[in-house]
C-alpha cells in the first residue's frame, strides 16, 4: 500500500497519522527489543541500579553511547572520560538533525523540541522515508510530524521500558549475549539501510564512511571511529552529489 492510500484509508486526523507512525514503527520496535535486555541485564552486571539505568536510557535516548557508557562504567566511574564518548558516539545526531532541519522549521518551538529529544535512528530513518514517499506520492506536507512523533514516541517508551525489564531480569537470565541477542543491533541498522536504498552510486558514500569507520576503529582506540565514519561519509556524500 502506497503512503497516500494509507493516509486516505487511515482518514486525515490527527490520531490517524500517530497510529500510522507507531504501526510502521512496530517491526524496527521488535528488532530493538532483545539490544534493550542486553542493555539493561549488562548495567546489572556494573553494579547500576534499576532506577539509574531507567533514568540513563529515558534521559540520554541513545542506544551505541548508552552501550558505550556500560562498557566503560567502573566504580568510582570516570565521568569525564564516559561524557566525551558519549559525545563522540552520539555526534552523527549532529547530521541527522541537520538533515530533519528543513522539515522542522515551520513548527513551533514547544514541538520541535520534543521531536528533536525523541529523534534516534530509527525515528529519523522513518520520518525521511515517509516524507520521501508523500513527496513521490503527491502528499502535502511531505513531512507528517504526527507520524515522526507516533514512531518516535513508540521507540522512546519501548527502549526505556525493556532496558528497565533487562534490568530486572538480566541477573536471572545471566549473560544474555550467549542468545545471540546483540545481534538484533545491527540487523535493524540493515534493515534501515534497506528501506533508504536507491542505487549503488547514491549508497558510496556509505561505504566510504564504512570503510572509513572501520579503519579508524582498528588502528584508533576510543569511539573515533563514529566521528571519523560520520564525517567521511559526509564529505563524500558532498563530493559525489553530483554523480549520484
Amino acid at each position: 500500500m502506497s503512503v497516500s492510500q494509507a493516509v486516505g484509508a487511515a482518514g486525515a486526523g490527527s490520531g490517524s497519522e500517530f497510529r500510522r507512525g507507531v504501526i510502521s514503527c512496530a517491526p524496527v520496535l521488535f528488532g530493538t527489543i532483545p539490544y534493550a535486555l542486553v542493555l539493561g541485564a549488562q548495567a546489572t552486571q556494573k553494579g547500576l541500579s534499576t532506577a539509574e539505568l531507567s533514568m540513563m536510557t529515558g534521559l540520554n535516548f541513545a542506544g551505541g553511547s548508552e552501550f558505550a557508557a556500560i562498557q566503560l562504567w567502573t566504580s568510582p566511574p570516570h565521568i569525564l572520560l564516559i561524557v566525551a564518548i558519549t559525545f563522540l558516539v552520539n555526534s552523527r545526531h549532529l547530521l541527522m538533525g541537520a538533515a530533519l532541519a528543513p522539515f522542522l522549521r515551520e513548527l513551533p518551538r514547544r514541538k520541535v523540541f520534543p521531536a528533536l529529544f525523541l529523534m534516534c535512528d530509527e525515528s529519523w530513518a522513518l520520518g525521511l522515508a515517509d516524507a520521501k514517499q508523500r513527496t513521490a506520492a503527491g502528499t502535502s506536507p511531505a513531512f507528517s510530524p504526527r507520524y515522526y512523533m507516533g514512531a518516535a514516541l513508540a521507540m522512546y517508551l519501548a527502549w526505556v521500558s525493556f532496558t528497565t525489564l533487562g534490568a530486572l531480569f538480566g541477573p536471572m537470565l545471566g549473560h544474555v549475549e550467549t542468545y545471540g541477542f546483540d545481534m538484533a543491533f545491527p540487523a535493524v541498522f540493515l534493515v534501515l539501510m534497506r528501506g533508504m536504498w536507491k542505487s549503488v552510486a547514491a549508497a558510496r558514500p556509505w561505504l566510504v564512511s564504512l570503510v572509513v569507520a572501520a579503519l579508524v576503529s582498528l588502528f584508533v582506540p576510543g569511539a573515533w571511529y563514529v566521528a571519523a565514519g560520520a564525517m567521511a561519509g559526509l564529505v563524500a556524500a558532498w563530493l559525489m552529489a553530483g554523480d549520484a
